[in-house]
């Protein structure tokens, strides 16, 4: 009996499949994948409503229905309850008019309180139970006399958000260096970390206005080849390092990891290219003046907060 309950425990079970919708809410730009439980037919654009931690809202389709494996969600999923029809898109365009209205008298009230702090975007919940509003700011903000004002003025309940300016940059939306609409605002839910150390690798110039995006971090796009290069330098000693070479003794000046070349400065001959395979050198000391921070790196160290 042992063995054959040890044999059903190895039988690999089937992958669980889900019928996923995308949803993206008009003002975080935040995306979620919420699951189909009906026969409707469900195309981008269409507005719905949907199941939340916070009751019913509504949102916009911006990815058609698919199956995807349980293993590349978040359980559980909160179901699509239904197509939004015309009253509750005009009840939603309402509350967008009296969210802007809420928004102006907050900026007021701040001035008022004189509270170092941004007001970034306002907005009600579906059943208009409670206004949030987003704001930025250096740090801890005592805003219970601002609270206080808004639930009497508004009669509902008050959330004050505060986000981070990345937060901030994909609520207001711009253009980014590329010229293109900004990641974070089109398909950028999750922001992940980049390091200064991330720009170095990939030879960019570590000047704060050619790796840093509107929002005065370093760009999102540093992270998306990064893996790459992480890869390739591998087989690489460090800029600045020691080595061997077929000519002679010298000094690493510029590194191509994806090409697999570069160039030493070799003692009495001046600069040479070589392949990658040509150089010897102590694998240790190049790790570790790799993942030595650099004066750069420590000067500009603000860049690569959240």
């Amino acid at each position: 009996m042992e063995n054959l309950n040890k044999e059903q425990q190895e039988i690999p079970q089937e992958p669980k499949f889900y019928n996923v919708l995308g949803v993206m809410f008009e003002v975080t730009k935040k995306r979620y994948y919420f699951e189909v439980v009906d026969k409707v037919e469900y195309k981008k654009g269409d507005k719905v409503i949907v199941d939340t931690i916070r009751g019913k809202e509504i949102g916009v389709v911006y990815g058609e229905p698919r199956m995807i494996n349980e293993k590349d969600l978040v359980l559980p999923l909160k179901p699509v309850l239904k197509k939004a029809s015309k009253e509750e898109e005009e009840k939603y365009k309402e509350l967008k008019k009296l969210s802007l209205e809420a928004k102006n008298i907050c900026k007021e009230r701040i001035n008022h309180h004189k509270l170092p702090m941004k007001l970034v975007e306002t907005e009600y919940t579906f059943d208009k139970t409670k206004l949030i509003f987003y704001f930025t700011a250096e740090g801890r903000i005592d805003f219970r006399d601002l609270v206080k004002d808004l639930a009497n003025i508004f009669r509902v309940r008050i959330e004050l958000r505060q986000i981070g300016v990345r937060d901030e940059a994909r609520i207001l939306g711009t253009v980014g260096v590329c010229g293109k609409e900004l990641c974070c605002r089109t398909f950028i839910n999750k922001f992940d970390s980049v390091s200064i150390k991330m720009a170095r690798d990939q030879g960019l110039v570590i000047n704060p206005a050619k790796i840093s995006g509107v929002c005065g971090r370093l760009l999102c796009c540093i992270n998306y080849e990064y893996q790459q290069y992480e890869e390739a330098l591998r087989r690489y000693p460090a800029v600045n390092q020691h080595v061997k070479t077929p000519s002679g003794d010298g000094k690493v000046m510029s590194i191509s990891p994806l090409n697999g070349y570069l160039f030493v400065d070799v003692e009495n001959k001046g600069m040479i290219k070589f392949d990658v395979d040509e150089i010897r050198f102590n694998i240790k000391e190049a790790n570790r003046l790799k993942n030595a921070k650099t004066a750069e790196e420590l000067a500009h160290k603000e860049l690569e907060k959240e």
